[in-house]
């Protein structure tokens, strides 16, 4: 199969799914295997022990889709989000883009299930099957593969009309793709925003991240306390980070001003207080409130006690003493006592 005979067959479904760009790559061992294993073996990776789990099926795919060929890949982007909440919790929180509607691990696969039905008709002695980043994949290097994009030295995909805020997912497929697409050249250049925004250090050279030290680690991944040292410069990031992505010239080129890259909002007086409303609930509701009205979004990801933890810290680096008396409530707490009594201090200084 060549791409000029697969790409008439994709095109008309493109538009209906909402993919901004897509290529495809022959499912091979990846080009960037070895500086992930080297990466996990460093502990980079912290707590995140199912990236090391994975790394042989990453390594070789075919050890667990033994008819594997190809991989087609999208780029879907979330920015404006393509599937709004009405009603979702919180408006003035800081969270990150990615994570302001519902969660793309369930609209993003299913939109691609579609598209796994269709191709099923048209080639229905092979199989196809839909993946995100849930996916044992190197997706990154199946994007750079099929022309989505560079790595980035902030670790993500880039794209030179695109920007970087899309999602990847990928159709892993029996179907033989004879590739003639070249990966496009690195356009980082000397340019060094990315590594120089960063608050916590958590980009320790180019393309190489140490995860312990990301915000959105911190505040999505971890199920722990950050360490100290970290907690002021996690700054008012109630969910996930965007900076290395939003100073970013080619995003900044793309997006024509629409994005931020201030390290602490600035906020009108009606702003704080819808802020510290919101920081409130979370600081105030139970585990299974959040739980619920936080299901199929995101930041279900962080867990009551991530929400609460991120609250916390959210209040002391912004110095909301309204909400001294929710944070007391939680200073004999097992888990958050601790950072309820720094926060106090913070509070208090």
């Amino acid at each position: 199969m060549t791409p000029q005979e697969i790409k008439p067959l994709l095109d008309p479904y493109l538009t209906e799914l909402g993919v901004s760009h897509f290529g495809w790559a022959p499912l091979q061992n990846p080009l960037s295997f070895d500086f992930y294993r080297s990466w996990i073996a460093e502990g980079l990776h912290g707590e995140m022990k199912y990236l090391a789990d994975h790394a042989p099926i990453k390594e070789n795919p075919q050890s667990k889709w033994s008819r594997a060929e190809s991989a087609l890949v999208f780029a879907m982007p979330y920015f404006p989000h393509p599937e709004k909440i009405e009603n979702f919790p919180l408006k003035s929180a800081r969270v990150s883009m990615y994570a302001q509607g519902i969660d793309y691990h369930f609209w993003f696969k299913e939109r691609m299930q579609k598209l796994c039905v269709e191709l099923s008709k048209i080639f229905p002695d092979e199989e196809f099957l839909a993946f995100t980043d849930s996916s044992p994949l190197l997706e990154r290097d199946l994007a750079k593969k099929a022309a989505l994009g560079w790595v980035g030295k902030n670790t993500c995909v880039i794209h030179p009309k695109k920007g970087s805020l899309f999602f990847i997912g990928e159709i892993v497929t029996s179907l033989k793709v004879a590739t003639t697409i070249e990966p496009l050249p690195d356009f980082c250049g000397t340019c060094t925003r990315c590594l120089d925004i960063c608050p916590t250090g958590a980009l320790i050279e180019p393309r190489k991240m140490d995860a312990r030290k990301c915000i959105s680690y911190l505040t999505i991944e971890s199920r722990q306390i950050p360490e100290e040292s970290l907690r002021e410069k996690i700054g008012d990031w109630f969910f996930g980070c965007d900076l290395c992505q939003t100073v970013c010239p080619w995003n900044q080129k793309v997006f024509k001003g629409q994005l931020s890259i201030e390290k602490s909002l600035s906020l009108a007086a009606d702003q704080e207080t819808k802020l510290t409303a919101e920081l409130r609930y979370i600081l105030n509701s139970s585990g299974k409130k959040l739980s619920r009205d936080f299901l199929g979004t995101p930041l279900a990801r962080a867990g009551s006690f991530g929400l609460k933890r991120n609250a916390l810290i959210v209040t002391a680096n912004r110095k909301l003493k309204e909400l001294q008396p929710e944070v007391e409530a939680l200073r004999d707490h097992e888990k958050l006592g601790e950072l309820a009594l720094w926060t106090l201090r913070q509070l208090q200084s």
